[in-house]
């Protein structure tokens, strides 16, 4: 959080300078974690001290005290949420029965516990390289780093707000640079300097493959199909090799099944069958982690009728990425089950 800019107008007499030292502490603070505070040292002998001050809103304020020399007398503001202007006097009583004061005008900041609002899946754009978010305090600025699948840097600054209200749509975007971004990291502030962070990675790299043909309602890989999972075996070691230097990657194995059968079943088939197919890949050297998941016929290439035999549907997919990847229509939410 950066400190507000704040001004302590004093007008006091030399002989008050020497008695006390007037400063200020958590002029900016989070609700619940504190209060903004005038401190007054006090340095020699004095009689007594009284502060008056008014809150922006016209209420009045006041405390009295005093104490020994080295003694610092602390008083906590009853500060609003958000900016709040400050006006008053101090006035001290001297040992020789004479009064002198000074004049305080100062700022304070109390915001709310900063939260941003996203949406990974409706408000991260990438066709339009855009990242649209909302936070519940007045806006100030965004931080942007977006890191491509090339390992280029795509975008790596601030994008400046104007103090948008709470709740208002607020945009980010990087230039096209003709590669996927692999990471996406973005740095929220409000207009009070307060800021929360965000990371994720919407990459993910499908390796294309021929798929395996299994015997009906089998899940054992026949010998003359192990040629086609060789070969994705190396095209995944291959994507490790070039993506894994920049973070780290997991390959998903989805399963999927035609429309043929009851529902329930193909769910497990499919489940089954993608299993079979990690643990081939981990025996033909993949070590990154592998998780695996059956959709059944929930998600199918192809739309088709109940109990249609259509082969584009039974197909395993192989995505290395580094979130969880999401496919559409599943009516269930995804576990991935470690390998």
């Amino acid at each position: 959080m950066r400190p507000l800019a704040l001004a302590l107008a004093l007008c006091a007499s030399t002989a008050l300078a020497d008695a006390i030292d007037v400063s200020l502490a958590n002029t900016t603070v989070i609700k619940g974690r504190g209060a903004p505070q005038v401190r007054v040292q006090i340095l020699e002998r004095i009689a007594g001290f009284k502060l008056n001050l008014t809150r922006g809103d016209g209420r009045p304020f006041e405390w009295k005290g005093g104490g020994a020399p080295g003694v610092t007398r602390t008083v906590e503001l009853d500060a609003p949420v958000g900016k709040t202007s400050w006006k008053g006097l101090l006035t001290v009583n001297l040992p020789n029965a004479s009064t002198a004061s000074m004049s305080l005008e100062f700022e304070t900041v109390v915001a709310l516990p900063l939260e941003l609002k996203l949406d990974k899946d409706q408000d991260v754009d990438l066709a339009r390289r855009t990242i649209t978010f909302r936070l519940n305090n007045p806006a100030g600025k965004a931080h942007l780093t977006v890191l491509l699948e090339s390992g280029d840097v795509a975008f790596d600054g601030e994008v400046p707000f104007e103090g948008e209200a709470p709740g208002t749509p607020l945009s980010v975007s990087w230039p096209d640079l003709g590669a996927k971004p692999l990471k996406l990291s973005l740095k929220a502030y409000d207009a009070f300097g307060v800021y929360v962070g965000v990371e994720f990675f919407p990459w993910s790299f499908e390796i294309p493959h021929d798929d395996v043909t299994f015997d009906s309602g089998k899940w054992d890989i026949k010998p003359d199909e192990q040629r086609k999972l060789d070969e994705a075996a190396s095209r995944a070691l291959d994507a490790i090799r070039r993506f894994g230097r920049f973070a780290d990657v997991t390959l998903f194995v989805a399963g999927h099944t035609d429309t043929r059968g009851p529902s329930a079943s193909n769910r497990t088939l499919s489940l089954n069958r993608a299993r079979a197919i990690a643990t081939y890949f981990r025996q033909k050297g993949v070590k990154i982690p592998i998780r695996y998941e059956g959709f059944g016929e929930e998600v199918p290439a192809v739309a088709t009728a109940d109990e249609v035999d259509e082969v584009q549907n039974r197909r395993v997919q192989y995505i290395i990425a580094i979130d969880a990847p999401r496919l559409s229509n599943a009516s269930f939410n995804p576990k991935w089950p470690r390998l």
